[in-house]
C-alpha cells in the first residue's frame, strides 16, 4: 500500500463533500461540505483543500447505477475530474465506482440518530468518507491504486 494522506471528493448538485485520511491509509474521516452550486468556487476551495492537506492523491467518487452504467450524473462528474485534475496538478486524481455511497452514508447516520434534515451537509461528508474508505480497502487488496487516473483538461 502507497503511503500518503488521500482526499475524497463526493461531488453532487448542491454540495460536494470532501474527506481524508492519515498518511497510513489506515482511516478515513469527513473534512467539509463545499457548496456545490458555483462550480468555479467549489473547485477553488478543492484547490486550497488540496494545498493544505498536501495529499498523494484526490479520489472522485464517480456515481453509476446498480447495472454499471454511466448517466448524465457521471459526465457531470467526469468533466469536474478533468478541471479539478489540471487545477491540482501535479497531484493525481482518480475515478472510482461510488455505486451506493450517498446510501450507505445516510443510513448510518440515522442509526446514529442523525436526522436527514440537520444532517444533509455531513451526509456528503460522510460518503466522501465510504468512498475514501473503499478505495483505500480496494488498494489494500489488489495493491494496485484505485479506480481510473483522469487526464487534465488543457486550459
Amino acid at each position: 500500500m502507497r503511503r500518503g494522506r488521500r482526499l475524497a471528493v463526493d461531488v453532487g448538485d448542491a454540495r460536494i463533500g470532501v474527506a481524508s485520511c492519515d498518511p497510513d491509509g489506515l482511516l478515513a474521516t469527513p473534512v467539509e461540505t463545499v457548496p456545490g452550486r458555483d462550480v468555479p468556487a467549489a473547485r477553488r476551495r478543492l484547490v486550497e483543500l488540496v494545498a493544505e492537506y498536501e495529499p498523494l492523491e484526490v479520489v472522485v467518487g464517480l456515481p453509476r447505477s446498480l447495472n454499471g452504467r454511466e448517466g448524465p450524473a457521471a459526465t457531470r462528474v467526469r468533466a469536474f475530474a478533468r478541471e479539478l485534475a489540471r487545477d491540482v496538478a501535479p497531484v493525481t486524481v482518480r475515478l472510482v465506482d461510488e455505486r451506493m455511497s450517498t446510501v450507505t452514508a445516510a443510513q448510518s447516520m440515522r442509526a446514529s440518530g442523525v436526522s436527514s434534515k440537520k444532517g444533509r451537509g455531513r451526509i456528503d461528508q460522510a460518503a466522501a468518507v465510504v468512498i475514501l474508505q473503499s478505495a483505500l480497502e480496494t488498494e489494500r487488496v489488489s495493491g494496485e491504486p484505485p479506480g481510473e487516473c483522469v487526464e487534465a483538461v488543457a486550459r
